[in-house]
């Protein structure tokens, strides 16, 4: 049975690790949770408040509550003869302690890939970083004053826009210098992480685990360089072997597997009609051995872009397996037809 001591120390610490989901409902939501009326739960969170554990805002009907970060650090470091590994073990790493191994191991991951990309690709000559920690979650930003990473893909790789350029860095294997690179660092950060997501220029891309994309275009504000942000929970079970795991087929070391959302080949509110916009999207599927299309947020695709894609392209790549998912009738109904034709 437990002390009372135990149960207020309970709640309290369920109060810290809820209340950024629940910052006007906590009271409620703790009261549901542990059986107890909402005076006592208030009680709680007051104690939490005159700590200053959590801070309020707003008058009493309209309040909001927020925890007080465990971390916010922010620093500002020349590029030039920057180490990605220093900055690590001086800077990110005693500020992480207590995290669990898989979830310290993640945070080395992305925040050393990252970080290496600016020294590498960004021209730029700063970088920032913003690391905050709190009951629930580590977020990690890092902002360079560079030339901007879709900019960089697109002028590089002679791509048409930076649209075509977040297109083929949601493939994975995509380099400006492979000769020191593979490719290969933001794709598996993007799936090591909860959130994920870069802005730069006038675009905004996002992935969220599991398998869920976003874009948006700003036509009001320009991010100048690129600003990376990385958000995972301090409970999280994910490991770095998994993510790894999860794009390599079986009794194959390499990176052979990847998943590609579809809708990145439309541009605005266009149909995914025709062949020419199958090939954009059909680009550096040779370098995989299985692919996977999601076609989430796509409602229909044309007989021609189908055809190109499950008829002329997988007859003339028959080592090459594809995939799909989140297809909706017309579209499933599009692919058999292609696929039916062979």
């Amino acid at each position: 049975m437990k002390t009372p001591q135990k149960k207020t120390d309970e709640i309290r610490q369920f109060i810290l690790e809820n209340v950024e989901d629940h910052p006007t409902n906590i009271t409620s939501f703790v009261s549901d949770k542990f059986a107890i009326s909402r005076q006592a739960s208030h009680r709680h969170i007051q104690k939490l408040v005159k700590d200053g554990l959590l801070f309020a805002e707003g008058a009493t009907r309209d309040r909001k509550y927020e925890a007080k970060p465990l971390v916010d650090f922010s620093i500002k470091l020349p590029l030039r003869e920057l180490e990605e590994d220093k900055v690590w073990r001086e800077y990110i790493r005693p500020r992480l302690e207590s995290l669990s191994a898989n979830v310290l191991q993640i945070c080395q991951y992305g925040f050393t890939e990252i970080v290496n990309n600016a020294i590498d690709h960004s021209e730029g000559t700063e970088l920032v970083i913003l690391l905050k920690r709190t009951y629930k979650k580590i977020e990690i930003n890092l902002i360079d004053n560079g030339v901007g990473i879709f900019a960089k893909i697109q002028k590089e790789l002679n791509l048409d826009d930076q649209l075509h350029a977040i297109l083929e860095l949601s493939k994975g294997k995509l380099t400006t210098d492979p000769a020191h690179h593979t490719g290969e660092g933001i794709f598996f950060t993007s799936r090591m992480f909860d959130k994920f997501s870069i802005m730069s220029g006038k675009l905004f891309f996002s992935h969220f685990e599991p398998d869920n994309d976003w874009l948006l275009e700003n036509t009001n504000e320009i991010q100048k360089g690129t600003a990376v942000q990385m958000i995972i929970s301090g409970q999280s079970n994910r490991t770095t072997k998994q993510v790894f795991d999860r794009f390599t087929t079986p009794g194959d070391y390499g990176f052979s597997k990847t998943q590609v959302p579809v809708f990145l080949a439309r541009y605005g509110d266009e149909n995914l009609v025709s062949r020419s916009q199958a090939k954009r999207l059909l680009t550096r599927f040779e370098r995989f051995k299985e692919i996977l299309l999601d076609f989430n947020d796509v409602d229909s695709i044309g007989q021609a872009f189908a055809d190109e894609i499950f008829r002329v392209f997988a007859s003339q790549n028959p080592n090459i397996h594809l995939y799909y998912t989140n297809a909706s009738k017309q579209v499933e109904g599009m692919i058999l037809r292609a696929k039916n034709q062979n």
